[in-house]
Parts: C-alpha cells; structure tokens; sequence
C-alpha cells in the first residue's frame, strides 16, 4: 500500500484541498468517525463493585458499561491524506512580462490577492532547482497544454538541484507528481520556462516553484540570478514558514483532539500528544499518562524492524499524576490470597485473560499457559464467554489499578514503615555568603507543612530530619519534648555513624515548635564562617544509616555548592580538562568516578534511599560522579551556576516546593512483561539493575520514567496483536505494600505503512534522548551526534522507500506522523533568561559567547533539514 507522507511547505490563508487533518484554514476538518470511539459520550457507572475500594472522586471517565464491539479486537482508523477529486486546472499559454513586473499567469484574473499558487511561488523562490540542461537517465515530461493550443504536448527535462540548494518541498497530502499548469517565469529576454515534476492528474492548490529567484533562470556553476549574470532584486531567503513548525502541529493537534475523551477500549490507538488537553476514560488499556510507545503499530517480523529501524520502545511513567476529572486508580483486596496471576509467566490478571470451560479455567494472554481459576474467584460465563462480574472487578475490565500486597511481598515478611525525609544542608562559605542557606531555611518552615499524604489524610505519615555540614557533620535531635534544639557533631568521616536515633526522625507536626526553632538558628550559628572545604559520600551515607536504624526507605535533599576536596572518603579532583573536547578522551570528561560512590549506590536502592542532589557552583563541580547516586536511586539533579538569590531564588523554590510535594512510592521493584513473540531487552532512566529483569527503584514519583525497548523473538501474530504488562511493587507514604499494574495492546502488521502511520514523536524523542546519554559515557559527543542523525535517515529513506508515493528525488518527504521529528533530533530547549545591559547575569553571557554556529558545528533547523535530505537521497541510491 502507498501512501503519501508529510511534504513541507508554508502555510496559507486560504483552504488548500487535499490537506487533511487540519482545523480551519486548512481545509475541511476531517470526519468524526477517524478515532473510532472518540467523541462518544460517557457513560456512568451505577453499580460499586463488590471486593473493590473504590476512589471517592466521581467522573464522566469512570468504569464503563459492556461495550456493544468486542474491546480489543478493532483496529483504529489513522489519520492521513483525504483524497479528493478536482477537475484539472486550465493552462493557458504563458505571456510575456517586462523586466521587474511579476510574471502573468492562468490565476491572474482570478483574484486581486495573490492566490495561493502564487503564494508558494513567492515563499519558496529561493528553493534552488537545476537549468534544463539534459540529465542522464532523467525521463522527459510532458506538460499539460492550454485548451487553446493545438500543439502536441512538449516534452521537458529536469535537472538535479545546486548541491547548495533548499529541497523541493510540496503540500501535506499532495501526490507529488500531481502538478499544476506550468507556472510562467519572466526573464531578461521575453522566453517563458516549464517546470520541473512528474506526469500525472494536474490538482488545484499545488503549485510548482519557479526554477529561480524572483523568475529568473538558474544559471549554471552559480547560484541563480547573480548580479555577475543578470540585474534585479536580490535573492530571497527562505521562508521559515515552508518547514515543519512544531507550534503549528501542537496548536493543530491541541483544535483536532483537545478537550476529547480518549477511550482506550481500541487496540493500537494512538494517543494525542502529550502538550493536548485531553480526558481518558479507561476500558481496558493504560491511559497514554501512564504508558506510551514509539509506535502502536508494531512489525510483525524482526527483518521488517531492522529495515525500517525504528525502534520499538515504551515509554513507561508508572506514578503519572491524574487529573481531577478523571478516576484514580482502584484498589482492589484479595485478602491473604494475594492477586491471581499465571502459574508460568507470572503476569497479574488483566483484561487480557481469556476465560474458558465454564469459567473454571483461564488462558493466560501473554503465555497462553491455560492456569485453574481458584475457588474463591470463580464465576459463571455468560452467552459470549465473558464473566458475569466483568464490570464489578477493575482487573478484568480497566487497564490501571492496584492489588493490595500480603506479607510474601514485604522485606522480611514485615509491614514496612512509613517513609522519611532528611534534608543536608551544605553550611560552607560558599552558601552561607550567597543567602542560600537563609533561603532554605525559611523555605522549610512552610514547605513541612506540605509533605505528600495519602487520600484523604489530614497529616502526613513522613518524619523529618536534619543535617548540616561542611568538612564535619551536624545532627539535630529535634524531639518534641525538648524546648531548645541539641546539635551533636561528627568530625571522623572515615568511618560515618548516627550519634543518636531518638530524636533525630520526628513527625513534623508533634515537634513543629522544635524545628522551627532550629531553622531560625542555623543561619546565624555558621554566618561567621570561613570554611569552603566540603565532604560529599559521608554525607549520604549518613542519610542512609539513619534510614537503616529507623528501618524504613526515605529520600535526602542534598544542598550543595562545590566539589568536595575535604580529606574524606568521596574525595574528588578537578579532572575539567577542555583539551579533551571533540577528541576520542572527551567521554571520559561524563564518566563518573567509581570507587566509594558506587557501593553508595547500591547501598542506597537496598535501603530504598533516594537522593535529590541541589547543586550550587561557582566553579567546576563533578556531575558525572556527584549526580552518579542519584542518577541510580530515582533522584532528580537540579543545577543552579553562579547562583544569586535575586536572580536564581524563585525557580529554586519553585523546585523544591514541587520536589518536596509530589506523590512518591518507595523502594519499588518493576518488572514489564510481554506477549510471545517479543521481549524487553534494554531499559533507561534513574533506576537501577542487578539482574536483565527487575528495574529496581529507590523511590518513584510523578515526574519518573522508564523507557523499556522491546526486540523480536519471533513472528508476531497481526490477528492477536502485541501486549504488554508493567507491575510495579512500592511501599507508599502510609507504609502499605501495593502493586501497580498497567497494561497496553498494540498492533502488529506486515506492512511498513501501518508502522509510520502510528509513530508517536514524543515517545521517539524521548527514547533517542536517553539513548544519546547512554551513549555518550563510551563515544565521542561527535560520534553520537553521526549516529543519531544516520539512524533518523534510515527511518526516513525507509519511508520514503517503501510507503511514500514515487516523486522526484530533489522532494524531501516526511512521514506525517513525524514531520517535526527532526527538528526536535537537531536541537529547539533551553531554559530562557533574559540579560540586561550591565545586569548581574551579563558577565556569565558574554562567557558564552562564540563566532560561529556553535560549539560542536550546530545547524540552524533548515541546514539540518538540507542535510538529513542529503544522507536519505544518499542511502536510497
């Protein structure tokens, strides 16, 4: 099946027949019947289900009645290229202009305003497209004649474009053979040229740019139009608006499918992006919050992945918040039995489970081991096969929920305890003269009384604590019997232990007084200080051991400004050598130092000990091995150069109000389970793995995401599709053990044309970006850089080769669901700070100041276009 992909070009104005899938302005807006179930109604749920907690929010996305189709089984119809029939335009003989005076034209008397052939004429005048010289191999074709032309048609040769040329680039959804008259092109003399195309049906709205700037000819060994060759206006740049633009396709999609339920009861749906305000209404697949892929339709062999080399990937965010207008999660307790799950692959219950004899057994969906259904579960089957109380329990019918855990998944058979929160403050001169300390300090007085709790808790379950340091540590007994803090000191960091226990952890709100105390007087009690060394390793292992004596998980808040150079296990040298950048050494720059921090490491995700690093540096800090611990425990880094607290302050509390407020879990354990045929096999992000199987977490919040590739083990079914299972194991903040389960279907398909048409960029984007930081700890930044953007070419010319329409090479064809896929591969975010003349900040921006595109050859969005069009025209000849 050929299809038609994304061909860039500007935006106008005026409807354009034939562009499908945009809002006003841009055509007729497409049927409703393209995302199946989209648009439908909600439907309430009337009856609670029996053995199930439900959440106390009521919303239109709640547990839905029986659908009248089978859940799983359709295939949703994609988005694409409308095809319409037009009656061909009529060509008319073009006429002779003078010099300076835009050429006439068939449209000329159509409208006063130039219509939008002409409009693509004026925008895309600089696309450089060769003379008519003849070129080898190149067929000849034949132009529509006027009506009034009794000639035979005239045969025309096209020639390659300069190689320092823009691309040829048509309309979203145009076949690109199907060409317009032949547009006119004045020149010096009084002779009119063709243009350059394809034989095919003439369609209005496609108009072919003229061979030059302004109507001139090329000329040859230049660029067209020089002043050396011929006098008149100077060349025009490209028009910024003839490429993709990432706003247009959020705002595009955000008028398609914002404010909609989504409904997940299709297979192989794809989700709106992620910057669409939308509303999921769960019947049977994880909500797009929870997990998306990088494409929903999957090969159905492991040679059509490898040709087409996109990678199949998930992206999996397990702790997702949910909005207020849809339903949380349900709970549901199967007591001391456990969840049910299959005797061979272990998977959990889930709607994929085909239920058979009578109801007494059960084929598993990913396995297909065929597992005894227990006596307490049974249930009689109605007339099409399917349990009587589908809609009374949220693992048969829903795509998300969570078991209530029994003891045989606690450590050592015991409750856990609810979770702590110790924060380590960095109390050197550094920190102490930039205010930073004050700010933290009186931060804290209000953001306690913030702590995460559970639904429907009037207090939170977390205690607290406190340390400061510089080349020793403080401790804090904070009890709320005491009416003064007491302070105890750790000078040998060799060997790093907790002076007291109780005393040291405290339920904020019993010994409130206490710590607000303390906060008021660590300001003061190190504001003469002129200590600048620090120690970094014995500060976590503090933390750890106290979580070790408490017997609970927790997470540290570490505030620091300098890279320690106290005599201390940890210690670090300044290895910023900027000779080694864009050599074959430059990895080692991003390569943490082992050693003490990566027994840290495990002893941190044992204890399920995260650790949040505020980093505040003057100078050059090791982030590759002072971020190593959090980057392995589920933290978060947060780094604050030069930090003023005028200029830096409000976004750092800004971070840490939404660092300390988050949902979390603890010291959690996720395993992804998948149908036969493929597998897991790779997984990135701020987790840790003592095996290929469990990703273990320290902790996991709202803002975590594990991204799992997946590789074929055989030939997958396109009848049965693909699924996928996440479980999840965590303590929460009440110190209960649960399991979160979601689960996700896709589909499989033979046909490359299927795959690109449910790519989904986000996802991509997201899967390339952790790939590039893997990458970088064992290559050169250049060779990353070659080998990310020689993968995005094979994506591309694999499309074109074998999904797009014929066209001409000089055309560069983009994928409709990822026509913004390379501009998010070449740069586009930074966060955006605005630099006054003779501001504070100014002396830090003239530091960044280079000559030239940047520091590693950066490309502006349209060279990077032009060159990845070159290495796809490269690898399909």
């Amino acid at each position: 099946m050929s299809q038609q992909g994304y061909v860039a070009a500007p935006p106008y104005s005026q409807a354009q027949a034939g562009m499908g899938g945009y809002s006003a302005g841009f055509g007729n807006p497409p049927p409703q019947s393209h995302y199946g179930a989209y648009g439908s109604p909600p439907q309430g749920y009337s009856a609670p289900p029996t053995g199930v907690l439900k959440p106390p929010a009521s919303s239109p996305s709640g547990m839905p009645p029986p659908p009248v189709s089978s859940q799983y089984g359709a295939n949703i119809q994609q988005n694409g290229a409308h095809p319409h029939s037009f009656p061909p335009p009529v060509a008319s003989a073009p006429s002779m202009s003078p010099y300076g005076q835009p050429p006439q034209s068939a449209f000329h008397s159509m409208a006063q305003a130039p219509p939008p052939t002409q409009q693509l004429t004026n925008q895309m005048s600089a696309m450089n497209i060769g003379g008519y010289g003849k070129l080898d191999g190149q067929r000849p074709m034949q132009v529509p004649q006027s009506p009034s032309s009794s000639a035979a048609p005239q045969q025309y040769q096209t020639s390659p474009p300069l190689a320092m040329g823009h691309p040829l680039l048509f309309l979203p959804g145009q076949q690109p053979s199907s060409l317009g008259s032949p547009p006119p092109m004045a020149t010096m003399g009084s002779m009119a040229a063709p243009p350059m195309g394809m034989s095919g049906p003439p369609r209005p709205g496609v108009h072919q740019p003229p061979l030059g700037p302004q109507g001139y000819p090329q000329q040859p060994g230049g660029f067209p139009g020089g002043p050396a060759q011929m006098a008149g206006p100077p060349q025009k740049k490209l028009d910024p608006d003839s490429i993709p633009s990432t706003t247009q396709v959020i705002e595009d999609d955000q008028a398609k499918r914002g404010g909609q339920v989504y409904v997940t009861n299709i297979r192989g749906q794809v989700p709106p992006l992620v910057t669409t305000d939308f509303t999921v209404q769960d019947q049977g697949n994880a909500s797009p919050r929870f997990m998306r892929c990088t494409t929903y339709s999957f090969p159905s062999t492991a040679d059509l992945a490898k040709q087409c080399k996109v990678p199949l990937a998930a992206i999996i965010k397990p702790f997702a918040t949910v909005p207020k207008n849809e339903t949380p999660l349900y709970i549901v307790n199967h007591g001391e039995t456990g969840p049910i799950r299959c005797n061979r692959c272990k998977a959990y219950m889930c709607p994929y489970m085909q239920f058979i004899d009578g109801g007494r057994r059960y084929q598993c969906g990913f396995c297909s081991c065929v597992n005894e259904v227990p006596v307490q579960y049974f249930q009689h089957l109605d007339h099409m096969g399917r349990r009587m109380d589908l809609y009374e329990r949220p693992e048969l019918s829903l795509g998300s929920y969570e078991f209530i855990a029994t003891l045989d998944y606690c450590k050592n058979n015991k409750p856990p305890n609810p979770p702590a929160y110790i924060f380590m403050i960095d109390v050197s001169y550094n920190n102490i003269k930039s205010g930073l300390v004050k700010l933290i300090c009186e931060e804290l007085k209000t953001l306690l009384d913030r702590l995460p709790k559970e639904e429907g808790a009037e207090t939170s379950p977390i205690k607290v604590g406190f340390v400061t340091y510089n080349k020793i540590l403080h401790f804090y007994n904070v009890k709320s019997a005491l009416a003064q803090p007491q302070m105890m000191v750790v000078s040998d960091v060799a060997e790093m232990f907790v002076p007291l226990l109780d005393g040291f952890l405290v339920n904020f709100q019993e010994s409130r007084a206490v710590v607000n105390n303390l906060l008021d007087q660590i300001p003061d009690m190190f504001a003469d200080t002129n200590e600048s060394e620090t120690v970094f390793a014995p500060v976590i292992q503090a933390g750890v051991e106290a979580l070790k004596a408490a017997e609970c998980s927790g997470k540290l808040f570490i505030f620091h400004s300098s890279i320690p150079t106290a005599e201390a296990p940890g210690k670090l040298k300044n290895r910023d050598d900027r000779k080694l950048v864009g050599t074959e050494k430059e990895k080692t720059l991003f390569q943490p130092q082992r050693g003490v921090y990566e027994q840290l490491t495990k002893d941190c995700v044992a204890q399920g000990c995260c650790v949040d690093l505020f980093l505040f540096p003057n100078q050059f800090v090791d982030i590759a091995t002072m971020g190593d611990v959090p980057s392995h425990t589920s933290g978060s880094i947060y780094k604050y150069s030069n930090f003023q607290v005028e200029v830096n302050g409000p976004q750092f509390v800004s971070d840490l109000r939404r660092d300390v407020e988050k949902s979390i879990g603890f010291d959690a354990i996720m395993r992804v389970r998948t149908g036969t045929g493929f597998r897991a096999t790779d997984f990135f992000g701020a987790i840790y793995m003592n095996n290929t199987t469990d990703v273990e977490m320290a902790a996991v919040d709202c803002d975590k995401a594990v991204t799992v590739e997946f590789k074929h083990d055989d030939t997958l079914s396109e009848e049965s599709g693909a699924v996928m299972q996440c479980a999840l194991l965590y303590t929460t903040i009440g110190g209960q053990r649960r399991l979160r389960i979601h689960n996700l279907s896709l589909n499989c398909s033979s046909q490359l044309s299927e795959l690109y048409k449910s790519c989904e960029t986000d996802a991509l984007i997201n899967f390339f970006a952790k790939s590039a930081y893997r990458a970088m700890l064992t290559q050169p930044l250049k060779t990353v850089r070659e080998i990310l953007v020689n993968q995005m070419a094979h994506m591309l010319a694999c499309y074109r080769k074998s999904c797009a329409s014929p066209s001409a090479a000089s055309q560069l064809i983009l994928p409709d669901a990822m026509k913004v896929f390379p501009v998010y591969m070449n740069h586009k975010n930074a966060r955006l700070l605005i630099v006054k003349q003779k501001d504070q900040s100014e002396m830090l921006f003239r530091q960044h100041l280079v000559e030239d595109k940047g520091l590693h050859g950066g490309a502006s969005y349209m060279d990077f276009l032009c060159y990845v069009h070159r290495e796809i025209r490269q690898l399909l000849t």
